[in-house]
């Protein structure tokens, strides 16, 4: 039995009948965009973009966000595979466990050669991460995405590690997805539903941030379900370049890198795909 009492701000807090079993999931689609025109240009991003967000970063961020939200760590498993990407499992629980050891103790291969994964498990909660870098065969674009996903439940909040993620990754395009899903019961036997108030991610998002990003909300209030999506404000040609930099290039050609990036990401931000208008000189 769990008896909540009220906090020193006279504010109630809910008294429960058991567990608070509500499941609160934080999703993230992460995406950074990129133009890299040659094959070895092309190469080389995504051996950078490997190595930055290789399985010793990755498993730094997770355990940060262990860290944030309050949850222990009881071991890691990670693998870094070839060509690219990386996996790490950790093993958390909401309390220390005596009878666990609490340093990293496992690793494990992953059969994967693509992308990477990053598995990080609560007492009935989970993070995760993944990545997946790409690029088109023609067009010199090339894109890095991040899925992660912080699944809690009890007391553990996924949101406090919001600004976190955030800031952790070089985002362009952010597609967030939070939801409450199950029941706990008050001590009379009803059911609960949410134990928190929320009408927008963007309430937990940092203001800095915000005003960076073209931020656009859908929820879904009735059922718990919120998603936000964000795209940069500001276009620097220069931060999405590689292999080469903005000065080297003639007019007509930033005018024609311009068109390509600008139409991957609103073709990500809007999740459908744009027609080709040519470019004219």
């Amino acid at each position: 039995m769990v008896r909540i009492r009220k906090k020193n701000n006279g504010e109630n807090k809910l008294r429960l009948y058991g567990f608070n079993n509500l499941t609160k999931t934080l999703s993230f689609n992460i995406y950074d965009v990129c133009y890299a025109e040659t094959p070895e240009d092309r190469t080389a991003y995504i051996e950078y973009i490997d190595e930055e967000y290789n399985s010793e970063r990755l498993t730094g961020i997770l355990e940060h966000v262990a860290d944030i939200i309050g949850a222990n760590i009881l071991n890691i498993a990670k693998q870094d595979y070839h060509p690219q990407g990386a996996s790490v499992t950790v093993l958390i629980s909401e309390e220390k466990l005596s009878d666990h050891p609490q340093e990293p103790v496992a690793e494990e291969p992953v059969d994967h050669e693509n992308g990477g994964d990053v598995v990080m498990h609560l007492d009935k909660s989970h993070l995760t991460v993944h990545t997946y870098p790409e690029s088109h065969p023609e067009n010199g674009i090339s894109t890095f995405r991040v899925d992660i996903d912080v699944s809690t439940c009890g007391k553990i909040s996924p949101l406090k590690a919001l600004n976190f993620l955030l800031d952790s990754f070089e985002s362009d395009i952010v597609n967030l997805d939070y939801r409450v899903r199950g029941f706990t019961r008050r001590l009379d036997g009803s059911k609960i539903f949410t134990d928190h108030k929320l009408n927008s991610i963007q309430n937990f998002i940092n203001f800095e941030t915000l005003t960076r990003y073209h931020s656009v909300d859908l929820n879904v209030y009735q059922d718990n379900i919120f998603h936000t999506k964000m795209i940069l404000r500001e276009f620097d040609l220069n931060n999405y370049l590689f292999g080469v930099e903005e000065a080297e290039l003639n007019t007509y050609k930033k005018r024609k890198i311009v068109k390509r990036v600008k139409k991957e990401m609103n073709e990500i931000f809007y999740g459908r795909n744009i027609p080709n208008i040519p470019i004219l000189y």
